[in-house]
């Protein structure tokens, strides 16, 4: 058995290793201009996604597996993307489940109802409708979808978008400073690396949750 020196000195040396393996402009970009957060002295994990895009569907288990596991000191958000008209009913339905509060009877549901059960609900009326079959009631589902609340979050996240340089999704941005994906990185697993070590550069170097 190496003596307790040694082995901390090895994990040191790959930690570092691992460190250095990670390429900016390959593994993640550097944005050249920060974007404010909105998790305050947290690091802000942000997902920017499509609830029509599979590899976003694909991505799910592993920012579940991921949340459950994360550091303290980071905090987990979703921005729908708005990258053209066809996109925004999308994003307004999931800031209306936020609004009422039942981001978690849609959000899944939706994703899973799409791609495993290959459902168009594309419409605000097909939202709706599926928002109402998931127990949400109809009326305020819809009242919220209209509302100025979604107005101005999805007038957000399309200029956030921009602001991101987000051409595709699903896509992370971590801390308003750095953007990464699975195109990226080759893969989700490895994503989910350059995740954590991202998350542990802002920490100063505290260890961040595993995948």
């Amino acid at each position: 058995m190496f003596p307790r020196t040694i082995a901390q000195a090895l994990l040191g040396l790959m930690v570092a290793f691992q460190a250095l393996a990670m390429d900016e402009g390959i593994d993640y970009v550097k944005l050249k201009t920060p974007q404010a957060t909105e998790t305050g002295d947290k690091v802000e994990v942000l997902e920017v996604f499509w609830y029509g895009c599979p590899h976003c569907y694909t991505l799910e288990p592993f920012i579940d597996r991921w949340v459950d596991t994360m550091p303290e000191s980071a905090e987990f958000r979703r921005m729908p993307a708005v990258l053209g008209a066809h996109w925004e009913p999308h994003a307004r339905a999931f800031y209306a489940a936020e609004l009422l509060g039942v981001t978690h009877k849609l959000h899944h549901p939706l994703f899973k109802a799409m791609h495993d059960e290959k459902r168009k609900i594309l419409t605000k009326d097909d939202l709706v409708a599926f928002a109402a079959e998931q127990g949400i009631d109809r009326q305020e589902f819809q009242e919220a979808y209209d509302s100025f609340f979604v107005n101005m979050k999805v007038r957000r996240a399309t200029d956030m978008v921009q602001r991101y340089g987000i051409d595709g999704v699903p896509a992370l941005v971590i801390n308003g400073k750095y953007r990464t994906s699975a195109t990226q990185t080759g893969g989700n697993a490895r994503l989910m690396e350059v995740l954590d070590e991202l998350v542990r550069r802002e920490t100063g170097g505290t260890a961040a949750g595993g995948s």
